[in-house]
């Protein structure tokens, strides 16, 4: 931004360089990538998120039924099947107990669950999720924790682009400046040595 506002400041300044000007457009061209192709880009990716992950929904509430089992006792180890990343954090909060429900297929099953009821001695009810064959299985990720992780995709992408982008402008200028420079030090090289003697028509 700078490169650009101070190129259009001193623009018409003799003493302005053409490398000057390649720099201010460079920057221009980021920052107007920046400012528009970058929040194209995470919008994009955040839809596309949320319509892979409002699906999984779908197929997670399609394949998932929740059911009533009644605690036997609480267990000292947490059940195998524990993969849940929305409750992770309520983990702390949450009963580890022996437990039994029926199948949907009427069959009794008995099994180690987890279950947030604060409620949880032995003949309480519970409420469980199962997959068809009754076996326990995490809850269904909800519609709004699918579309927050969706904008925190969309959120990334679109920092992940700015970044890029700043990326290669500042590698584009570091090659134009040592282009400068090895100009530079080719125009001292043919006048340099004879610089300020007598005869050399300086």
């Amino acid at each position: 931004m700078r490169a650009v506002t101070g190129v259009w400041r001193w623009r018409h300044n003799p003493l302005r360089r053409a490398t000057d000007r390649r720099e201010a457009w460079v920057a221009l061209v980021a920052l107007l990538l920046m400012v528009l192709a970058a929040p194209v880009l995470g919008w994009v990716c955040g839809a596309h998120t949320d319509d892979a992950l409002q699906k999984s929904v779908r197929a997670q509430r399609a394949g998932r039924q929740a059911t009533t089992a009644v605690v036997e006792r609480r267990s000292p180890r947490a059940p195998r099947f524990v993969t849940d990343p929305e409750v992770s954090s309520e983990r702390a909060s949450q009963t580890s107990v022996v437990a039994r429900w029926k199948a949907p297929d009427g069959t009794n099953r008995r099994g180690t669950v987890m279950t947030p009821s604060r409620k949880a001695g032995p003949g309480s009810e519970v409420e469980i999720w199962t997959d068809p064959d009754g076996r326990p299985v995490p809850r269904p990720m909800d519609s709004a924790t699918a579309r927050t992780h969706a904008v925190l995709a969309g959120l990334g992408a679109t920092l992940l682009g700015v970044g890029l982008i700043e990326g290669v402008r500042q590698l584009t200028v570091r090659h134009m400046m040592r282009r400068r420079y090895a100009r530079i030090d080719q125009e001292w090289a043919r006048t340099g040595p004879d610089w300020g003697r007598t005869g050399t028509g300086s």
